[in-house]
């Protein structure tokens, strides 16, 4: 039986990404039956592996495969010129080259030659400074699959945190709060942490304003729109209380009462999130027709290329990865998700 591929993104190559990738090839305790395919420039794993005096034995391929038996590299042609990369600086280079890897990585999985993809950390700066108009590797991967119902999923055995808005301002997340969106989110969340820990979760509905609101003196959001979103949640069977007070949500008590938080933007969940599992969070994109998960840090620019990268979360996105996609590899319907062409999101 052929086994699953999981396609790893090198992410951007002056970051911590090619050291994580080398890390996790250099590993012999891989879960699962699954094999790693790293899809990033050979040229630049090479110069890192010296860097940081590990061994890069693994076999480099020409051709994105569907048929793998030990860990490999794919380097897409023509996507990096390795010798350029400045480690610690964001480079136009390096932007375009993370966007072909993640293309690469989201077509195999389209058309069922891969069972899951993980992807390394990208630098928004460099990603824009290459033409790349997208706020962050979610939006991205959700146009690429022509996907209009997905959410950010922050997870770890701790705590867990799905988003209703992420990457926006925090002037404009009232005016996106909706109750359609609020329940989209709540259901995306009951789903994937079912599938997660194999239960169903209660999930706590955070209110937008200090104190929940404090019954309108401190805001109206919560009556308007989160009160009535919970009552649909509701009616389609899902456990949840709400709105809740944001800063007494996330207590010992309330953690081991809710499986999933539900967080009305970006910081209200990633600081408490962060404050508790950052060295082994895993983001996942929920709603997408593909399994995607990726480290819950960034680029982290001061470090890269110095052999001093934590890997626990990147590990902890591998292995996630392979328990979500091997149960079953997922393949497109013909003709309802394809990638055919370059990304048309241009700034």
């Amino acid at each position: 039986m052929n086994r699953p591929i999981i396609a790893v993104t090198m992410g951007d190559a002056a970051g911590v990404g090619p050291e994580l990738c080398l890390r996790l090839l250099a590993r012999t305790d891989l879960p699962g039956n699954a094999v790693p395919l790293i899809i990033g420039d050979v040229d630049v794993l090479t110069r890192v592996a010296k860097e940081i005096k590990i061994d890069f034995k693994a076999q480099q391929l020409d051709a994105a495969p569907s048929v793998l038996d030990a860990p490999a590299v794919y380097d897409p042609p023509g996507s990096l010129a390795g010798n350029l990369v400045e480690p610690g600086k964001n480079q136009e280079i390096c932007g375009k080259a993370a966007v072909r890897y993640i293309e690469e990585a989201v077509k195999g999985c389209l058309a069922g030659r891969f069972a899951g993809m993980v992807t390394a950390p990208i630098s928004k700066k460099a990603m824009n400074m290459a033409g790349y108009d997208y706020p962050g590797h979610t939006e991205m991967l959700a146009d690429l699959t022509r996907c209009n119902n997905y959410a950010m999923l922050l997870y770890s055995e701790k705590i867990a945190c799905a988003f209703v808005t992420s990457h926006q301002s925090l002037r404009s997340v009232p005016d996106s709060l909706t109750i359609e969106r609020i329940v989209e989110v709540a259901e995306l969340a009951a789903n994937s942490i079912t599938a997660i820990r194999g239960r169903e979760p209660r999930l706590a509905l955070l209110g937008l304003n200090p104190h929940a609101g404090e019954e309108g003196l401190f805001g109206g959001e919560e009556a308007r729109i989160i009160a009535p979103a919970k009552k649909k949640i509701e009616e389609i069977f899902i456990n949840v209380d709400g709105p809740l007070p944001p800063d007494t949500a996330f207590t010992p008590t309330a953690l081991k009462r809710f499986g999933c938080h539900i967080a009305m933007y970006h910081d209200q969940g990633a600081i408490p999130f962060k404050m508790l599992a950052f060295d082994t969070g895993v983001n996942v994109t929920m709603g997408l027709p593909i399994v995607r998960t990726s480290p819950d840090h960034g680029t982290a620019f001061d470090i890269a290329w110095k052999g001093v990268v934590q890997t626990d979360s990147f590990f902890a996105a591998y292995a996630l990865a392979e328990r979500l996609s091997v149960r079953e590899i997922r393949i497109a319907p013909s003709g309802l998700h394809t990638l055919d062409g370059p990304i048309a999101h241009m700034v």
